[in-house]
């Protein structure tokens, strides 16, 4: 009785946590449904297009909040096939219009799936801060990185930005250290000359990673066609 008293409030943040993505996914879907029926009923090309294309905007933004969502079943996934999914919805939603390009290269990498998911909303924040900070009007280029180190995952977040020392730790960041906590690792900062990286690093349970000799899949993540960035077997389009 003691041990499920203890899990109660933990199962009523998840209830409303769930509730809450319902309702934004709905309300997705309704902004979307307005700015479809209002395309159709214009009779102006030029705002048929504009319409059409915050159509499309939306959809790319629900895509990341899907990808973002707290997962309902407990069972070992590929985390290198979750980034690949998470970063392309970011590329599409935040970075292809900014000419900012987000480079993926991961090791495959069987993770919990609570545990891929805190990981995914780390890699959201990170690059939502260099996209933010790093590139004021300009175009540049993050690469996202994953790989297993003895018995810790390592994640890395680099840009070739500008470095900003400087910026004020925000609610993002604070998001980030706890949820580095939360998987039992921390994420450490460093500012370069020519850019910023983010490191985070974690224990991963021996018997769902892979070992290290699995090699890396290395994409280029854009809305132009895919682009490999070395001659190995393991490099495919995302």
């Amino acid at each position: 009785m003691t041990e499920f008293a203890s899990q109660r409030p933990l199962l009523q943040e998840q209830i409303l946590l769930h509730e809450l993505n319902h309702r934004v996914n709905n309300e997705f879907a309704t902004a979307i449904s307005i700015v479809s029926l209002a395309a159709a009923a214009s009779s102006n090309e030029e705002v048929k297009g504009a319409l059409s294309r915050v159509e499309d905007l939306l959809h790319r933004f629900a895509d990341v909040h899907r990808a973002l969502q707290m997962p309902e079943y407990d069972t070992p996934v590929d985390a290198a096939g979750y980034l690949r999914q998470l970063c392309r919805s970011i590329s599409r939603s935040q970075l292809d219009g900014r000419q900012i390009e987000l480079v993926l290269a991961a090791q495959p990498l069987q993770l919990s799936v609570d545990h891929c998911w805190r990981l995914g909303m780390i890699v959201f924040e990170l690059i939502n801060n260099a996209a933010r900070h790093a590139f004021p009007g300009k175009a540049g280029e993050i690469r996202v990185e994953l790989l297993r180190v003895g018995t810790f995952a390592k994640c890395s977040v680099t840009d070739n930005g500008l470095a900003a020392p400087t910026v004020r730790p925000g609610r993002g960041l604070k998001i980030i250290d706890e949820l580095s906590k939360s998987l039992g690792g921390r994420c450490i900062r460093k500012f370069e000359p020519r850019g910023s990286q983010s490191i985070l690093a974690f224990p991963c349970h021996s018997e769902l990673a892979v070992t290290a000799e699995r090699p890396r899949r290395v994409v280029r993540i854009s809305e132009r066609a895919p682009q490999t960035l070395d001659n190995s077997p393991s490099t495919v389009p995302c």
